[in-house]
């Protein structure tokens, strides 16, 4: 069987936001930020596998596309937690490259898929 690109990047995504939320959790004692990043981090790749497992091709895009607003709120809790010294620039740099990574692959499957559906209906 191939390997899913996108599963597996959502995957080790979502184990290096678990990291970071524990980190965050036990260095700084901060649990309300670090929560909401952990929720929308994880979320992320709940969504992709929901996306794989779809019903139809209108169902997968919209999946993914509820996984790029999940990829999109994390980014901002990123920025939040950065900007609030919860995490340091290091941090804010490898964690906020790899969502931004997530984000611009997601968004290519999405648009792809859109285009591969609207060209099956002409």
């Amino acid at each position: 069987m191939k390997p899913n690109l996108i599963k597996e990047k959502s995957f080790h995504f979502a184990v290096a936001v678990v990291n970071l939320s524990k980190t965050i959790q036990s260095r700084d004692r901060e649990f309300v930020l670090s929560k909401q990043f952990l929720r929308s981090g994880t979320s992320i790749g709940a969504c992709v596998r929901e996306g794989i497992n779809a019903e139809s091709k209108l169902d997968f895009i919209h999946k993914l596309g509820i996984a790029q607003k999940e990829c999109d709120e994390t980014l901002y809790w990123i920025d939040l937690m950065c900007a609030t010294t919860y995490i340091t620039q290091s941090e804010n740099n490898i964690i906020k490259n790899k969502a931004e990574e997530l984000m611009r692959i997601i968004r290519s499957i999405i648009l792809s898929s859109k285009k591969n559906l609207d060209s099956s209906h002409s």
